[in-house]
């Protein structure tokens, strides 16, 4: 690089000057690479993950976006501000073929609980800027702004409410699962490609980069750091370790997971400690928010037993047996370590499936796929928490397309105490517009308080003392750009479990 390229790398983002005298020099450059823009992910006190795809034809059947079997260095800056006038760290990664050009950065060295802006230079390109932020340092509790959210299926309306999230410029950004959807083309407002469903390596990163694509959603990732955790859409519907649900596409499944994780953590800002290692990849983690708090994601789709009774909502005493497990014991056990340490005032559980109880009916039918089908596991974590004097544990999940808001209960059949609570978010799009005027609550569930059809996403203020809960929604995602709106709020006090009216 000579110089003036150089110092218009460390310039590009000031004035638009310095972009064109850029440009100039690189008249002959390689098409634009950044097409699937950036993000950033698992902040410490210390530093974050930033990650990037170069994949200048990102859509390309092969799956590796148009580049070709040369590794490219890929420049990389961390600002105190917007404009890059005031560099922090800076560095050069190696993007690869084998891992689809991508690239995972730790940096470190940062400020704790601030503000940074970054970006990226490869092939003659600038990529998009965006904004992250470091955790709080240990002994301290600055209030935060978290939302999160789950279930984005593309041809199920517009990414409108990513849209939002980015607008509302948060600390931290929860993905609960199902941030793809394996399934063919179908007749929604948008068309899934690949067409068929998706079953190799290069067809899961051709969904993923169609999704990445999403000016919504790239938007949302240039706002905030985020911490995700996968579900079954990233694999296949309602998959259970390495259980399938059925025989459609047939083939390997276990090539198959080996190849959905690959490209999962190919396209999410994790840490190379998140690689897969053939169909396998620890997925669960804790990260730490200074001394207020303590995210425990969880992963419950790769250790768990296969659903009771073929699935479905019924009756099943097989999902009272002390021996099933939705975590594994392995991770049941780390969870159980980390409630134990009590690392901060509250203890939010990031994870997929409904938590609660939740009959369905009088005769008792419930979902095998949530907890409800593992109901010894969710007794020994519940009554853990409980013994370890944990009063704020909140479970935030996604999963079931609907806004829910419960009280977790140490006994569901005679309501006795309130122990925690649980956050469910809507989708992003999944499920089509919805309807606000169904009503999911029942007699029968009286820890359940709020149910809403309508899509969205949730937002929490956190502070030592308590967490300020807004269920946010849009009217309809089959139309873009609708705005969002607050359909019901909570306050839960980190001394009291459970849901309080503001």
């Amino acid at each position: 690089m000579d110089a003036m390229q150089r110092r218009t790398f460390l310039l590009g983002g000031a004035a638009g000057v310095s972009a064109a005298l850029f440009s100039a020099r690189t008249a002959n450059a390689a098409p634009y690479p950044f097409t699937l823009g950036v993000a950033s992910g698992e902040p410490t006190s210390a530093g974050v993950v930033l990650w990037t795809r170069l994949a200048p034809s990102p859509l390309d059947t092969d799956g590796f976006g148009g580049m070709s079997t040369a590794p490219v260095t890929v420049e990389w800056q961390v600002a105190h501000d917007r404009n890059f006038t005031q560099l922090a760290v800076t560095g050069s990664a190696t993007a690869v073929r084998a891992s689809a050009h991508t690239v995972h950065v730790e940096v470190g060295g940062l400020q704790p609980g601030r503000e940074y802006w970054y970006r990226f230079r490869a092939m003659g390109h600038i990529s998009q800027v965006g904004r992250t932020r470091t955790a709080p340092a240990v002994g301290t509790s600055p209030a935060m702004t978290m939302l999160f959210a789950s279930c984005s299926h593309y041809e199920a309306g517009f990414f409108t409410a990513y849209r939002r999230m980015a607008e509302e410029h948060p600390d931290l950004i929860l993905h609960l699962g199902d941030y793809i959807y394996e399934g063919g083309a179908g007749s929604g407002v948008r068309t899934h490609q690949p067409t068929a469903e998706i079953a190799d390596l290069a067809d899961y990163r051709v969904r993923h980069a169609l999704y990445k694509r999403d000016t919504d959603l790239q938007a949302a990732h240039a706002e905030a750091p985020w911490l995700v955790v996968w579900d079954d859409h990233e694999v296949e519907n309602n998959y259970a370790g390495l259980i399938r649900a059925n025989s459609s596409p047939a083939g390997d499944f276990r090539a198959r997971r080996a190849a959905a994780y690959q490209a999962y953590y190919e396209h999410m800002p994790l840490r190379p400690a998140q690689a897969p290692v053939g169909e396998n990849m620890q997925l669960y983690r804790r990260v730490r928010w200074g001394s207020l708090a303590t995210f425990h994601m969880l992963d419950t789709r790769q250790y768990r037993d296969d659903q009771a009774c073929g699935d479905g909502t019924k009756v099943c005493p097989e999902a009272d047996d002390p021996t099933r497990t939705l975590t594994g014991a392995a991770q049941e056990a780390w969870l159980l370590d980390g409630l134990a340490q009590r690392l901060g005032t509250w203890d939010l559980l990031g994870q997929q499936v409904f938590f609660a109880q939740r009959l369905a009916d009088a005769s008792g039918a419930k979902s095998m796929d949530a907890w409800d089908g593992y109901t010894a596991n969710r007794s020994r974590l519940q009554q853990g928490w409980v013994q370890r004097g944990n009063t704020g544990t909140v479970v935030l999940t996604g999963d079931v397309h609907r806004s829910w808001a419960s009280n977790l209960m140490a006994d569901y059949t005679t309501q006795d105490r309130v122990i925690g609570t649980e956050l469910v978010a809507t989708s992003i799009t999944s499920g089509g517009d919805g309807n606000a005027a169904d009503t999911g609550l029942s007699s029968l569930n009286p820890h359940v308080k709020f149910f809403r059809n309508l899509r969205g996403y949730v937002r929490t203020v956190t502070t030592p003392s308590q967490m300020n809960v807004d269920f946010r929604a849009l009217d309809r995602v089959t139309v873009r750009d609708m705005p969002v709106k607050t359909v019901q709020s909570y306050v839960i006090q980190a001394d009291n479990p459970g849901l309080q009216a503001p």
